[in-house]
């Protein structure tokens, strides 16, 4: 199994993100699929899930703000992030489970004042 993150870059609070993460070698449409983050310093911590009939959840920092959503014909997640903050900077990742763990390489988000 292969997670491939993309899509973080550097943005101004209150600025947009869309990351990716493709799934490779998993049948993706029955899995639940999660994305992570990690900021300096700090553990890393849950952001969202989404689940293979669509179903979402979301932390309550993101909650409002951030969309996560998936293309099971692409084996694809997506998070859309808008109004981005400061606290929301750090490395993303995503992650699936099959019921066994994969995790993708990250991808840096950083937002600027």
């Amino acid at each position: 199994v292969q997670l491939q993150a993309s899509g973080g870059g550097l943005v101004q609070a209150g600025g947009s993100l869309r990351l990716s993460c493709a799934a490779s070698g998993i049948m993706f449409r029955i899995v639940s699929a999660y994305w992570y983050r990690q900021a300096p310093g700090k553990e890393r911590e849950w952001v969202a899930s989404i689940h293979p009939a669509g179903a979402t959840d979301y932390a309550d920092s993101v909650k409002g703000r951030f969309t996560i959503s998936r293309d099971n014909v692409k084996s694809m997640v997506f998070l859309q992030m808008s109004d981005l903050k400061l606290e929301d900077t750090g490395v993303y990742y995503c992650q699936v489970r099959s019921p066994q763990t994969f995790w993708g390489q990250g991808t840096l988000v950083t937002v600027s004042s």
